[in-house]
């Protein structure tokens, strides 16, 4: 098969396709026939060295394909060889074969493409996890989105606001704002000419928003807290701003605020398959009734994963990116 391989940590340029044998499944696994796979941060910070796979993981990118299951264990999941599925992967998805936890796949919605499901899994499972199971959003409550045009917050905006929450977004352009709107945001802010902290406290009354959900960290993890409400959540998934910050504790207490955070790769099998569990019951009407949809910005050929990864690294892309893969 194609596979796509990091030969040493980089930029773009280190992703180079190769030749590889077809992997083999083991109990509880499923070899997949991958039509596409999605592009996310951590497969760039694989790329780049500071996201190793887990144990016994492929050492190939790619955390989310869709395609159709050609063997391996099915056990008790309901599926079966044959079957169009999307999967949470713990690597090995940038290739034309890849294998998944049976637990960790889901059919692919009715009306949906295995293009469109390919940018499901990794964003659906991190948001699920992160704003409803860590961040406990609850009835009525409000959430704030940073990074509102990325795949993550493009997924996280549009669940929640189908499930009746009033969500707030943060994006780097008003071409972003203006997209991030029509995915049912009540308001957005362009975070380079507005400072987000005001723009939130005004639209709530100086309440602030109860759950947020951040892949900045840095500065602002201060600057969170004070658009977070008296007893608010802020859960962190991601780093791009930086790993340190410099906060007020007697803020924390004062107000009874959490600060959090995960990743998702590294938990274990029987959390995630919980999860796919959650996410069939609860997100998969909303999928198949059309009032959530993956917005995928750019399609590219699973050769020019590097080309993919220039259009990531950049932050010009409104959605998901993905890679399309034929044996």
């Amino acid at each position: 098969m194609t596979a796509v391989e990091i030969t040493r940590p980089g930029g773009p340029e280190v992703l180079v396709p190769a030749r590889r044998p077809i992997p083999q499944s083991g109990p509880g696994q499923v070899l997949i026939r991958v039509e596409a796979a999605g592009v996310n941060r951590p497969d760039v910070a694989q790329r780049e060295g500071s996201y190793p796979p887990p144990p016994g993981a492929s050492d190939l990118p790619g955390l989310e394909v869709a395609g159709e299951i050609v063997g391996g264990d099915v056990g008790d999941t309901g599926l079966q060889v044959g079957d169009m599925v999307c999967a949470l992967t713990p690597g090995g998805g940038y290739a034309q074969y890849c294998l998944a936890p049976a637990a960790h796949c889901l059919p692919i919605p009715r009306g949906m493409t295995p293009l469109q499901a390919a940018g499901l899994p990794e964003t659906l499972f991190t948001v699920w996890s992160n704003v409803f199971e860590r961040g406990r959003l609850a009835e009525g409550e409000t959430l704030l989105v940073h990074g509102g045009a990325s795949g993550i917050g493009t997924t996280a905006i549009q669940l929640a606001a189908a499930l009746g929450h009033r969500v707030y977004a943060t994006a780097g352009s008003d071409e972003r704002v203006q997209a991030i709107l029509g995915l049912g945001a009540a308001q957005a802010f362009n975070y380079r000419t507005q400072d987000f902290v005001e723009e939130v406290l005004k639209a709530t009354g100086s309440r602030g928003v109860d759950v947020i959900l951040d892949m900045v960290a840095g500065d602002y993890i201060r600057r969170n807290l004070k658009a977070l409400a008296d007893d608010g959540r802020c859960v962190m998934i991601a780093m791009l701003g930086g790993a340190k910050a410099e906060i007020n504790a007697w803020e924390l207490m004062r107000r009874r605020l959490t600060l959090t955070g995960s990743t998702l790769r590294p938990r274990s099998d029987e959390y995630k398959a919980g999860l796919a569990v959650q996410l069939r019951r609860h997100v998969w009407p909303l999928l198949e009734s059309g009032r959530i949809a993956p917005v995928v910005h750019a399609v590219f050929p699973l050769e020019n994963a590097a080309q993919a990864h220039r259009l990531m690294d950049s932050g010009a892309h409104i959605g998901k990116i993905i890679l399309t893969a034929t044996a």
